[in-house]
């Protein structure tokens, strides 16, 4: 990760020098010097820059190439974040840069250090590559950024920097687990890169097979069954307000680190993408590794089922009826519907071992959602309405956009077996909304709920700004957003 620090001092030596401007005019007091800055105005009007967000007009004097970065009219949060995965792109091959923060421009209303902390957290957003397999990668061909110092005609406040790091941390870390492949991101190894994160004061627990059996959540066990590679279930606690017993909220994520679809075998077209098919877990493990690190005074608890769905003699059968935690049955009519066990098993616990009354689950877990929202929106879920609308909301300021969708008394009855207590699946029509209604059955009477199914935004095939091409970790700051809000 870049170092980014701050300076009063007015002046920079580092190799490339940044201002930032939300018109034509810009002043950089004693930031660069007069001819340099009437040759970046020349430059400016040449280059027909008007300070439009994302904007560039640029000179080189031979020593120090000065960019000027367009902000726009009010810029939010989320348009510098942008801003600052854009100039990374541009800045990536110098090894120093610096950014003059404007001062006294009233058509930028976020605060100095609110300001460096958006662009820098853009910077290690955009920045973020996955280049842990690379053998023969020529060395000039990775970025050589190192430091970004941010410099201010007086003092900063640096707090929202300090947030910004630690959510850019843990944003790359869930990239980090999703593009890994699944032989090298087992259930087992998995839990165990978990468990490491106690480091943080993160209380951690992890359930063996034996134990999982033990708490009867063979629901999850059947996903586990065809698999040579043993189930786990971590359960992370971080108790940031520790004079209060309760949890403010309870998160669950799906962790499937292989989903071949089991005996109801996928198609062989595109299913390496299934090895981010536990993003849901990962996007949980970050939001509260984000938690810690930010030290947010509020108690968090996390569950993630992690298994691998496959194929052989052991595998569950379509057909097959197994009991749940909660103590409902289920008949598994497609064992591709998988996620939802693992889910409704977690769901039931979290409930049974904390008590918890609001509760957010995560996952990539239906193809009729991406279906619904293509690459846009993610599928919101809830029995309570402020629920609902503050995930939004979230999801409006973090650019991990929302749209919700109906749980109701009709579609929940497509549900209903013939043999058991319900079925894992119901017809190809509605099937985000059915998967949903399923796992509803699992939520207690009185307990606010909201489920997101991520399927289709959990990696970027193209590559945007934010979201380099692979894992985009979706979630984690809307989920940070949302404990930032109850904190």
């Amino acid at each position: 990760m870049t170092e980014f620090t701050f300076s009063d001092a007015g002046k920079s030596s580092a190799e490339t020098k940044i201002i930032l401007a939300s018109g034509s005019n810009f002043n950089a007091g004693k930031f660069i010097r007069k001819e340099e800055a009437a040759a970046l105005k020349t430059a400016a009007r040449k280059q027909k820059f008007v300070g439009k967000s994302g904007s560039f007009a640029e000179i080189f004097n031979g020593k120090t190439r000065i960019i000027l970065a367009g902000t726009g009219n009010r810029p939010s949060a989320l348009d510098l974040q942008t801003l600052g995965a854009r100039l990374y792109k541009k800045i990536a091959d110098t090894a120093t840069a610096a950014v003059c923060l404007p001062e006294d421009d009233k058509k930028i209303t976020l605060s100095a250090g609110q300001t460096a902390a958006a662009l820098a957290l853009g910077m290690e957003l955009g920045g973020y590559r996955f280049d842990k397999y690379f053998t023969k990668k020529p060395a000039d061909s990775y970025p050589k950024l190192e430091k970004v110092e941010f410099v201010a005609a007086r003092a900063v406040d640096a707090s929202p920097m300090a947030a910004a790091q630690a959510l850019a941390n843990a944003v790359r870390y869930a990239r980090d687990l999703c593009n890994e492949p699944a032989n090298n991101l087992t259930p087992e190894i998995y839990a165990a890169d978990i468990k490491r994160l106690d480091y943080l004061g993160i209380d951690i627990t992890i359930l063996d097979e034996d134990k999982i059996h033990d708490l009867g959540m063979d629901m999850l066990l059947a996903v586990a069954k065809g698999s040579a590679n043993l189930p786990r279930v971590a359960v992370l606690q971080w108790r940031g307000n520790k004079d209060q017993k309760e949890f403010d909220l309870g998160l669950v994520g799906k962790g499937v680190t292989f989903d071949s679809g089991g005996i109801s075998l996928k198609p062989a077209a595109n299913m390496g993408d299934m090895k981010g098919d536990m993003t849901g877990s990962a996007v949980v493990v970050a939001a509260i590794k984000a938690a810690a690190l930010q030290k947010l005074p509020i108690n968090v608890v996390g569950v993630v089922g992690l298994v691998e769905n496959m194929p052989s003699g052991s595998a569950t059968r379509p057909g097959d009826i197994v009991r749940s935690m909660s103590g409902q049955t289920v008949e598994i009519v497609n064992t591709d519907a998988e996620g939802r066990l693992v889910l409704g098993d977690c769901l039931w616990y979290i409930e049974e071992k904390f008590g918890v009354k609001t509760i957010i689950d995560i996952a990539t877990l239906t193809g009729s959602t991406m279906m619904t929202f293509g690459f846009e929106y993610a599928g919101l879920f809830a029995n309570d309405d402020k629920l609902a609308a503050k995930l939004a909301e979230c999801g409006e300021t973090t650019g991990e956009k929302l749209w919700r969708l109906p749980v109701n008394a009709d579609y929940d009855k497509m549900m209903d077996s013939d043999v058991a207590d319900m079925k894992n699946a119901g017809s190809r029509l509605a099937g985000g909304i059915t998967a949903a209604c399923f796992l509803q059955r699992f939520v207690k009477d009185g307990v606010k709920w909201a489920h997101l199914d991520i399927a289709g935004v959990d990696k970027d095939d193209k590559g945007h700004p934010l979201t380099p091409k692979g894992a985009t970790a979706f979630g984690v700051r809307l989920l940070n957003a949302f404990l930032q809000s109850i904190r």
